[in-house]
């Protein structure tokens, strides 16, 4: 393949920057690995001939191709993939690698999405033979292991919960979600009623209406106070014998536990009405509450947040649901049970059952990372992790509040809302945020739930010593904005490329390369 070698314009050079007058120059940006952003794209590094490996000469005859396919499917012409050789592949792609922000590198304080470090200990076990390599169609005679990892595994989720029966496969915390209120609207049906509306809060996940228009449900909001709590008023007067469920995240998006919740369970019941709990946060109260005790019917769980698997990527997930007594005959099957033998097996015996949501048993590897995570704790350090998580928001929180606006009161959770206040000085929450970036700090989530916010969630796994230098990395970009706020307002300036037009991007990508 000839390759033609042009000059792309993907960054500027950043300028060199000087301290603000009384600003501490000591603290650390995130290094640049390429200030041009002249690093060539992979078919520029490639030359006729180049290649990555060296394989022996095929014993297999060549197949007739225009055999067994439909001409339209016949290949006019080879692809034109770039010949390159192993070494620069391997380099280009490690450019690029640190060209990223990753958890292992930089602190990701993302609210709602708790973006936490994933132990190694969990990924080794992972990727242990007699675990990575099985097949779903193996028998169960030969799977006993992997069987028996699973069954232990949501009778843990059970406790964790305080719910009598969990599913392990749905295979993302939305899928999850669905799933749930797909077990509700069969539960109303066996019961020969037709119920159309969900009601949630207006601090909800934004899964939540998506789930409810994909079950056959109208989504309803009920209002917050300004607390950041439920309005009870609100919810009474919304819910009724049309309502399917209420879905409720707690604790919630604005970072508070609403302890009106077994409140809000018997006026939701009292109508014959589900209360699903969105299990999102569950990192704020592993081992301090279960959300059975206080009245949930139903509820998923995230374990990327909670039990440190990966998360985001496009990649696998997996999003288990635990379900009250009543619920138990409508969960998905096939599901993992004990013989009265000690065997284990695939049970499909459920008549009621919403039947399969997943491929095969769900994102098993997934959950295998999950089990070493909660096994590798134990009841005691569960709760250390969410006492930590809790701990850590709070710290920040009372560090942040004289200079930054805190707009629902505390205690919090393990995240809180942060309003940055400079309007007046024309720079905006997306400025601070892409400040951030140049002190090797990942933006927070941003204007949401409520407008102009930063939601700020640090997990238990971050050191005293890294949340002190996010303080101090907010006040100085406070001194910024009141000194000189053009820094602000341009940042990034460490980056390969600074502003980009973010709304082009989203609705005009451009991922083509062309010689």
């Amino acid at each position: 393949m000839t390759t033609t070698t042009t000059k792309r314009e993907v960054g500027q050079t950043p300028p060199k920057q000087v301290a603000p007058p009384g600003r501490k120059p000591e603290l650390k940006t995130k290094a640049s690995y390429s200030t041009t952003g002249d690093h060539p794209l992979l078919f520029e590094l490639g030359a006729p001939g180049l290649c990555g490996s060296g394989l022996p000469v095929s014993d297999v005859p060549n197949a007739d191709r225009t055999t067994n396919l439909p001409v339209e499917m016949l290949a006019t012409s080879l692809p034109a993939l770039p010949e390159v050789g192993e070494l620069d592949v391997v380099r280009h792609y490690k450019r690029l690698a640190h060209r990223c922000f990753s958890i292992d590198e930089n602190f990701y304080p993302l609210g709602s999405c708790t973006m936490k470090y994933n132990p190694r200990i969990n990924e080794r076990v992972a990727f242990i033979p007699g675990l990575a390599n099985l097949h779903p169609y193996q028998s169960d005679s030969d799977t006993q292991g992997m069987l028996e990892l699973l069954y232990r595994l949501r009778c843990d989720l059970q406790e964790i919960s305080g719910l009598p029966e969990v599913t392990l496969q749905p295979a993302a915390g939305a899928h999850g979600e669905m799933t749930a209120l797909m077990i509700i609207t069969a539960y109303h049906r066996s019961r020969g009623e037709h119920r159309t509306k969900v009601l949630a809060p207006d601090s909800a996940h934004g899964t939540n209406p998506a789930s409810c228009a994909i079950c056959g449900h109208k989504a309803v909001t009920v209002k917050s106070k300004p607390d950041g709590r439920v309005d009870l008023d609100d919810l009474r007067a919304k819910v009724d014998q049309d309502t399917a469920a209420f879905m409720i995240t707690n604790p919630n998006t604005t970072g508070i536990f609403d302890e009106q919740i077994a409140e809000i369970a018997e006026i939701v019941h009292a109508k014959g009405a589900q209360l699903y709990l969105d299990g999102a946060n569950m990192n704020a109260i592993l081992g301090i509450t279960r959300p059975g005790d206080f009245g949930v019917d139903c509820m998923h769980f995230n374990t990327h947040k909670t039990f440190s698997t990966p998360h985001g990527g496009g990649g696998p997930g997996a999003g288990p649901v635990g379900v009250a007594e009543h619920l138990r005959p409508f969960l998905p099957v096939p599901q993992v049970i004990e013989n009265g033998n000690g065997s284990f097996a695939w049970c499909d015996d459920r008549e009621k059952s919403i039947g399969k949501v997943r491929s095969f048993f769900g994102q098993v590897g997934v959950l295998v990372r999950a089990y070493a995570y909660i096994r590798s704790l134990g009841c005691d350090g569960l709760k250390d992790v969410s006492q930590k998580a809790v701990l850590n928001a709070n710290y920040l929180a009372a560090k942040l509040k004289e200079r930054f606006n805190l707009p629902f009161p505390g205690p919090y959770a393990h995240e809180f809302i942060l309003i940055p206040d400079f309007a007046g000085d024309g720079v905006s929450e997306n400025d601070v945020a892409k400040r951030l970036i140049d002190y090797g700090i990942h933006p927070p989530t941003m204007s949401w739930p409520i407008h102009h916010c930063l939601m700020i969630e640090p997990t238990e796994t971050e050191s005293k010593r890294t949340l002190d230098n996010f303080v101090d990395v907010m006040n100085k970009i406070a001194d910024e904005v009141a000194e000189n706020p053009s820094i602000v307002k341009n940042a990034p300036h460490t980056m390969p490329v600074r502003r980009l037009d973010e709304v082009a991007a989203s609705r005009k990508p451009n991922v083509r390369w062309k010689a």
